[in-house]
């Protein structure tokens, strides 16, 4: 997969919130880009940035999903570790249910290794604690014990798949902070970064004035033409 993500436009997400890229995407009518119910394990990280590389799961079936599965090395599970480009995130579809296991430490720490950007689940992991201590970006519902094979059953990489009631598609960029993850549509991933860089700067130059005393009214929004002149200076003064 051939990233299509500049480093200008990965270095202006790194530096913007989720829900301030929420609201750019929702003035474009996209209101669902929110991953539901999936937090950072390790709330100290910087964003995580890259492009999804997916990984679909379906409910396990006895007969076709002993724990003999893992031999082969052409399981999409482990296939998946190990192709997820460098720069990447892994977004696993693991249908919400987090009572089995995504993947444990060993495989996260290969991606961290390999040098992918994060990995993001709607079910869960194992060996939370010591995925928490890797300075890598984990996202889950919530932590599992048991190995995936006990419920989930993965069938196919880097193909459509649904997260968290998110649709995602390879090659979307995906960005997650200390609240949660977000997709952005690869097409307008430009444009959404830009516009979230300075809607930052606005909000950044608003909270400095509230903590100043400064009502919000004719401030946020700047309806006063004060507010708007006194922007531009801020914004003159700090460089931004």
């Amino acid at each position: 997969m051939a990233s299509k993500l500049s480093e200008a436009t990965r270095a202006q997400l790194m530096g913007v919130s989720v829900a301030t890229l929420c609201t750019a995407l929702f003035k474009r009518g996209l209101r669902n880009q929110f991953i539901q119910d999936v937090r950072p394990l390790n709330g100290n990280l910087p964003n995580m940035v890259g492009e999804a590389y997916t990984l679909r799961y379906i409910p396990a079936r006895e007969d076709l999903n002993p724990i003999t599965v893992f031999l082969d090395r052409k399981h999409p599970q482990r296939v998946a570790i190990e192709e997820c480009p460098k720069g990447a995130v892994l977004v696993m579809d693991s249908r919400k249910d987090a009572r089995a296991a995504s993947a444990g430490g060993i495989l996260v720490t290969r991606l961290m290794v390999r040098g992918v950007a994060g990995i993001v689940t709607d079910g869960g992991f194992r060996d939370s604690p010591e995925i928490a201590a890797l300075p890598f970006p984990a996202y889950h519902h919530r932590p599992s014990a048991p190995a995936n094979l006990t419920l989930h059953q993965a069938v196919e990489s880097n193909v459509p798949i649904g997260c968290g009631d998110v649709a995602v598609w390879p090659g979307d960029v995906v960005v997650g902070d200390r609240e949660g993850v977000v997709v952005i549509p690869a097409g307008i991933a430009d444009e959404i970064a830009t516009e979230a860089v300075e809607m930052t700067a606005f909000e950044d130059f608003v909270v400095e004035k509230v903590q100043e005393g400064r009502s919000t009214a004719g401030l946020y929004p700047p309806t006063d033409e004060k507010s708007k002149i006194d922007f531009e200076a801020w914004r003159k003064a700090k460089g931004r």
